[in-house]
């Protein structure tokens, strides 16, 4: 007899529809799995077969085959194993199943005593199906609640095999997983960081640097000496950052749902996330890749913060492969199987110092740099021109003062700038809300800019003796502009004003110009 059921796998970030064919017919007893499935869809032979006989029904002993259609196209995963397994019981007519599964997905890992284990992957995939006219899912109970969150889709989450089994005989029906709705998963927002902006001793040249950067979604570079901040002020940035609407909620939930790094009982990310990268991790773990692509780093941190601590110790090759995403929001990995694109929409806040020892030209310093000219110079020179283009804001930071440290008063809370910077970041949801794919003044391309950064007179003539005096290139031109809008919106100005562009002049680097 055969059986014939759906389900579906992911493929970098999109999803494959199944179609889960067994046949069970006479002949010698062989378990043959065919459909270019890898080697965890060839090993639910094994699993298949104990859950079957521990969930107290007999494995046939026949010539079973199971094919996962298309056959042209890899598959990978464990979560075969349960339209498998019950392909394989209504294919040997152990269960009396009256019902079409024509609009129904099945998913999950089967241990050998049958129950269902968590899957990766369940958020786009339900998204997926619903676009495709699937109308219900049987899955893993721990998974439901990520299912959930798709309107429209009925979702029954089951902790065993032989659950699901007497859902579909009608002996026991499994409760339907109900909707969560966008006010109910906003509610449980959990606003808490580990440093707040209040604990950082002056620096408020940074401190205003970071609140342009969080406005806007803006690059920044802080170069200084060792205990200076910079980490601390790194750590404290997530605390100012706008709220996630519903749309980048999905997008970042759904990118933690591909690589299994979303918790069961936090379905939805509502909080921008922030990566901290080891100067050690290999170009493969921060973009991306491997034999089934996976996101990396840059797309862990899409919508949030990807954190470079000592930048200048990444090897070139590293750092290189930052350029396509901070200029196209995005990452395109190749590979011989095929490409696959990730989202690395980012804000990246990186630090460095600016010599080997850390004291070179460092203004308030006690220490004296101790490294010759070529150290310095080969050690600046780790960042290359076009990297350095691509951060809006260079700030160089100096030690902080003994006498500001010892003063007990403590700095503007990170609650009070978030208004601030929230304020602006609602003026941005406003001004792009007709314009697909942008919601920051860091999205804008040059058609954006020239309708919303229109300079009056005397501020075009400031920037334009900028660009002639310190050889700033176009994309330079750009990201000033888009500073200089961002800090327009800080001061909820329609008009970008000279003030404004001075300002954003000042985060301006030389050196990615030389």
């Amino acid at each position: 007899m055969l059986s014939k059921l759906n389900s579906m796998t992911v493929l970098g970030m999109d999803c494959l529809s199944v179609e889960v064919e067994t046949d069970v017919s006479r002949g010698m007893p062989k378990f043959n799995i065919v459909g270019l499935g890898d080697a965890a869809v060839q090993e639910s032979k094994q699993r298949v077969f104990s859950a079957i006989r521990n969930s107290n029904y007999s494995f046939p002993p026949n010539r079973i085959t199971v094919n996962l259609a298309p056959a042209d196209t890899k598959k990978s995963g464990p979560s075969f194993d349960l339209p498998i397994a019950i392909g394989v019981l209504i294919a040997s007519e152990q269960i009396n199943v009256l019902k079409n599964f024509e609009k129904t997905i099945l998913l999950g890992e089967l241990a050998l005593d049958g129950r269902l284990r968590t899957i990766s992957g369940v958020l786009p995939i339900v998204s997926h199906a619903k676009e495709k006219g699937f109308i219900e899912i049987f899955l893993p109970k721990k998974n439901a609640k990520e299912a959930g969150l798709v309107e429209g889709v009925n979702v029954y989450g089951a902790e065993t095999l032989q659950e699901i089994i007497e859902h579909l005989n009608g002996d026991k029906l499994i409760e339907k997983e109900p909707f969560v709705s966008e006010e109910e998963l906003f509610s449980t927002d959990n606003n808490s960081f580990p440093v707040d902006f209040s604990s950082i001793v002056g620096q408020e040249q940074a401190k205003r640097a970071l609140e342009i950067a969080a406005a806007g979604s803006h690059n920044v570079l802080m170069n200084g000496s060792p205990g200076s901040g910079k980490t601390f002020m790194a750590k404290a940035f997530p605390s100012i950052l706008p709220r996630m609407v519903r749309k980048e909620a999905f997008e970042v939930s759904k990118i933690y749902s591909i690589a299994g790094l979303l918790p069961s009982d936090t379905p939805l990310l509502t909080q921008r996330p922030y990566r901290s990268v080891h100067h050690t991790a290999s170009s493969v773990s921060i973009v991306g890749g491997g034999r089934n692509p996976k996101p990396g780093e840059i797309s862990l941190a899409h919508r949030g913060v990807l954190f470079m601590d000592e930048i200048a110790e990444f090897p070139g090759a590293v750092l290189e492969v930052l350029r396509q995403p901070l200029e196209d929001r995005k990452i395109t990995v190749s590979r011989a199987s095929g490409t696959t694109e990730f989202p690395a929409h980012f804000s990246l806040i990186a630090a460095m110092n600016p010599c080997p020892c850390g004291y070179y030209n460092v203004q308030d310093s006690v220490r004296e740099c101790s490294c010759l000219p070529f150290q310095i110079q080969k050690y600046q020179k780790k960042l290359s021109g076009p990297l350095l283009d691509r951060i809006d804001l260079h700030i160089d930071i100096s030690p902080v003062k003994i006498d500001t440290l010892q003063n007990t008063q403590k700095s503007e809370a990170s609650k009070d700038i978030l208004v601030r910077v929230q304020q602006a970041r609602d003026i941005q949801t406003k001004r792009f809300k007709k314009i697909e794919n942008i919601t920051s003044n860091s999205e804008m391309g040059p058609d954006e800019i020239n309708i919303f950064c229109v300079l009056s007179e005397d501020s075009s003539q400031l920037l334009t003796h900028a660009l002639t005096q310190f050889g700033l290139s176009a994309r330079s031109y750009h990201r000033i502009l888009k500073v200089a809008r961002s800090i327009a919106d800080l001061e909820l100005s329609e008009k970008i004003e000279t003030h404004h562009v001075a300002e954003a002049l000042q985060y301006r680097s030389k050196k990615s110009e030389e």
